[in-house]
């Protein structure tokens, strides 16, 4: 379970990436007039090694999740929350009339908490071997 102080962390953290991602899109499409969908993927890639950094420093790192299996495990997870984001925006970017950038807003802030439950519970989860008693369990006794 992961504990309650590490909510906000995943806030600030989230924040942060979510303010990158943000960002790069705005800047790509007014500087570089790049389309926002495609400024979208750019802003997702940049924002993803800002919250992987992030979330693991500070959020899960009483997990003690190795690296090199949470960067994977936290890339998949990222990448599906990336395509639910990229198909909404996608969609309404067609089918409404709202700027472009008051709906990636929305978009993002819609993916946050599916990205945090499954960030507590399987990307950043620590390895444990099936026989020994889980860290949680002893933290409980």
């Amino acid at each position: 379970m992961t504990p309650p102080h590490s909510v906000p962390s995943f806030v600030a953290v989230g924040c942060t990436a979510a303010a990158v991602h943000f960002s790069v899109v705005l800047l790509l499409v007014a500087c570089a007039a790049v389309a926002p969908l495609a400024a979208n993927v750019a802003g997702w890639l940049t924002a993803f090694v800002v919250s992987f950094l992030g979330q693991r420093r500070f959020t899960f790192r009483a997990h003690a999740a190795p690296a090199w299996p949470a960067l994977w495990r936290y890339f998949l997870l990222s990448l599906g929350g990336f395509a639910v984001n990229e198909a909404g925006y996608a969609a309404l970017l067609r089918w409404t009339h709202i700027p472009y950038d008051l709906l990636l807003a929305a978009v993002l802030l819609g993916v946050a908490f599916f990205t945090y439950v499954l960030s507590s519970r399987w990307a950043f989860r620590r390895a444990w071997n099936p026989g020994v008693e889980r860290p949680e369990a002893k933290a409980r006794t």
